[in-house]
């Protein structure tokens, strides 16, 4: 049987649209994240890494639904240090999504959550986008000596910053807690129009990841397969 590649999400939509025959899918938050994938690779092998899913935008500019592959990862809780992806396996995902942007991602320990703190990592970083789980995969890469990708849609945009009801409704293992938005909308109703612009900009942002998803499947085959074979 032949090794996996081994996909890593953060968030549990995130695993149901990247699971395909010949993925073996990590959804793990940041804390444990790196334990879960060492484990699966001493057990199961890995042909390499992908880290996909959705990240919070650094560019002003750049849209919700906007595809990043990234050329490095800026891992910033190790003074950026930086992890370039596999070219091989970036030039075919940017093949297959030619609107696609190439350029760098930041790795971070908790979400860039306010407009301001957006615009001072992209200045720091000159990434396009943050997330918190491609640094961990790049590092775990690394040490094994694997190739990697990252792939990632843009959820929400660097203008924007993210209502508390938004981060109330984010359990700790990624899933949504529902008693928490509505907790939160009592508190403050006003900021209700904010958070429904939140939903819009996830729903543009899932379409895309659906999307990408099954062109990747289409033009370079199930699993990610034609990837790992460095088309």
């Amino acid at each position: 049987m032949s090794q996996p590649i081994i996909v890593v999400t953060g968030m549990p939509f995130e695993a149901r649209i990247a699971k395909g025959e010949g993925v073996r899918v990590v959804c793990a938050q940041n804390a444990t994240l790196a334990a879960e994938l060492e484990a699966v690779i001493a057990s199961e092998g890995a042909r390499g890494l992908v880290s996909f899913g959705t990240a919070g935008g650094l560019i002003p500019g750049v849209k919700p639904g906007q595809w990043i592959i990234a050329h490095k990862v800026l891992d910033m809780p190790q003074q950026a240090r930086e992890s370039v992806t596999s070219i091989p396996w970036a030039e075919a995902l940017l093949r297959a999504l030619p609107a696609a942007l190439r350029a760098d991602l930041a790795g971070v320990t908790a979400p860039v959550v306010m407009a301001e703190d957006k615009a001072a990592l992209f200045r720091e970083s000159g990434a396009a986008a943050a997330d918190m789980e491609s640094h961990i995969v790049a590092r775990v890469a690394q040490r094994h000596g694997l190739p990697f990708v990252v792939a990632r849609v843009v959820i929400d945009p660097a203008e924007r910053s993210l209502p508390p009801a938004a981060l109330a409704g984010m359990r700790p293992d990624g899933s949504v807690n529902l008693l928490g938005v509505l907790g939160s909308l009592a508190k403050n109703p006003l900021q209700l129009p904010a958070l429904l612009r939140v939903g819009k900009d996830a729903g543009h942002a899932k379409d895309a990841m659906r999307h990408g998803r099954q062109v990747i499947a289409l033009r370079l085959g199930e699993g990610f397969g034609a990837v790992a074979a460095g088309i």
